[in-house]
Order: structure tokens, then C-alpha cells, then sequence
């Protein structure tokens, strides 16, 4: 397979802003009214790209009956009603539970003014997911939007290192990741496990990588609360507020890939070797 240019012709700046939200679980009006306080508050901050979590209308550890309460369909009024609260260049993507037919999906939407864009559904489901939802059988999208490509992962998913290289082969520029990390232990000092990868995978592919965890205490199960903004290099940008705001001016270069005089992480690739 030979990559495909994913050059831009020129360096383009985009202000991105991950919040940690804590959604209440079960309770999807509550959550709404949060979900849109983030929105306007984005909105009016100048805020182009806003990643918010996954499930974010519903909350994580649920019970069938709350899990089939919270669901909507992907062509559900509300998407239009938030497109509605976006500046013309504004992109958001939100995770929530999609209902089709007797089927549930942990799934995530990315809105424009336009409306909706995509709707993604999880791919890799994480343990208890199993016992709720339906693992998603299409491709990972690569969307365009006003602030150029942008690929879509949820959470578990960022853990298959060929998901960002396949998005990043696609001619993703940022990847935006939903996420809820449930915390787990690490060596003192150490970026959690998931942020790594996210830094690693960004780095291997001179790829933007923006991912949006949760906050709070759900149903007594701590989050690793790991939000992370992290350019083409793999370095982190930004520094996250006391209220679990995240917010970083992300600069996507015209050169991104061309790594060195003679190296370019894309056509130096040789998959005839790798399988």
C-alpha cells in the first residue's frame, strides 16, 4: 500500500480545547445541560476544536435499562440543536450511546454548523462494554471539516497502534479520542499508560492526537482524569485548569512528516517487510 500525501500546503493553527466533564450516570438531562454549558462556554472562548468524553451523555458504568434510557439515534434532533451553537469554523465531537433498532452503540458524533458530520462506533469494547453495547464493524472515519482532516477514535481503540496509523495513512491531521480512563497504577512520576501512547503513536505518524478523559468518581470508580493535547512531535502542549479545561494552540505544519533532510515518516515506510 503506498501512503498517501499527507502534506498541507501551508502550516495551520488551530485552538483546540479538551473538557473533562462528569457526566452523571443514568441521568441524560442533567448531562445535556452540562454537554451545552461546555459548548457555549467553548464557543465564546474562540474555541475551534472541542473534544468532550466518551459517553459523555450518559456516563460509563451503567445498568441495561439506564444504558437503553440514555440512547439516542445517530439522526437524533439534539445533534442539529448543538450544530446550531457553533461559529461557522467551530467542530466539536461527543461521546454518546446510539440506539438501531434493539441495538446499542458506545459511539461518537462530530458536528459542524452544518450539522452532523460522522458518527463513529467504538471498535475494541473494554470489559463490562461487552454486556452493553455492539462492537462497531465500519472503518475508523476520517472526516472533513473546516479545520481540515480529522480522524476519530474512542478510548480502547487508541490501544491497537495500527487505528492511529491507519487514520494517519488516510490523511488525518488530528485525531480527536473520547476517552474514559478508568485509573490504574503507575510508577511515581510516570505519564499514565494510555498518554503514552497517545504520545507514541502521535510521534510515529506525525499526527495530532486529542484526547478528552473524564472526571469525578462514578459509581465508585476513580478516572485517570489523563486528558492530553499532543502535536505531530509527540510533546504535550497545554496545561489543564483546576475546572478539567484543556486548551492548546495545535500547529498542524506543511512539513509535518518530513522528519529529517532525508526522512519522511510516511514514504519510508516498506509494508511489504511488516507482515
Amino acid at each position: 500500500m503506498d501512503a498517501p500525501n499527507t502534506q498541507v500546503a501551508t502550516d495551520r493553527t488551530t485552538r483546540v480545547r479538551c473538557h473533562e466533564l462528569a457526566p452523571i450516570a443514568g441521568d441524560f438531562l442533567a448531562n445535556v445541560a452540562i454537554i451545552e454549558a461546555a459548548i457555549l462556554d467553548a464557543q465564546h472562548s474562540g474555541v475551534q476544536l472541542l473534544v468532550l468524553p466518551e459517553l459523555a451523555t450518559s456516563g460509563y458504568y451503567l445498568t441495561a435499562d439506564e444504558a437503553r434510557a440514555c440512547a439516542i439515534s445517530a439522526d437524533a434532533a439534539l445533534f442539529n440543536c448543538w450544530a446550531r451553537m457553533l461559529s461557522r469554523d467551530a467542530v466539536i465531537v461527543v461521546g454518546f450511546v446510539e440506539k438501531d433498532g434493539t441495538a446499542l452503540y458506545n459511539s461518537v458524533a462530530v458536528l459542524t454548523e452544518a450539522g452532523p458530520l460522522a458518527v463513529y462506533r467504538k471498535t475494541h469494547l473494554w470489559d463490562s462494554e461487552v454486556d452493553l453495547f455492539v462492537a462497531g464493524t465500519d472503518p475508523a472515519p476520517v472526516v472533513d471539516t473546516p479545520l481540515g482532516k480529522l480522524g476519530i477514535l474512542i478510548c480502547y481503540d487508541l490501544e491497537f497502534p495500527e487505528m492511529p496509523r491507519n487514520l494517519a495513512l488516510r490523511g488525518a491531521e488530528i485525531i480527536a479520542v473520547p476517552t474514559n480512563w478508568p485509573l490504574v497504577p503507575r510508577p511515581s512520576g510516570e505519564h499514565p499508560p494510555e498518554v503514552l501512547q497517545a504520545m507514541a503513536a502521535a510521534r510515529s505518524s506525525s499526527v495530532a492526537i486529542v484526547c478528552c478523559d473524564r472526571s469525578g468518581v462514578e459509581r465508585g470508580n476513580e478516572w485517570t482524569q489523563g486528558t492530553a493535547i499532543v502535536g505531530p512531535d509527540g510533546w504535550r502542549l497545554g496545561s489543564k485548569s483546576e475546572n478539567g479545561v484543556l486548551e492548546a494552540s495545535l500547529t498542524i505544519g506543511a512539513m509535518r512528516t518530513q522528519i529529517g533532510p532525508r526522512n519522511n515518516v510516511m514514504t519510508d515506510r516498506r509494508p511489504e517487510l511488516y507482515f
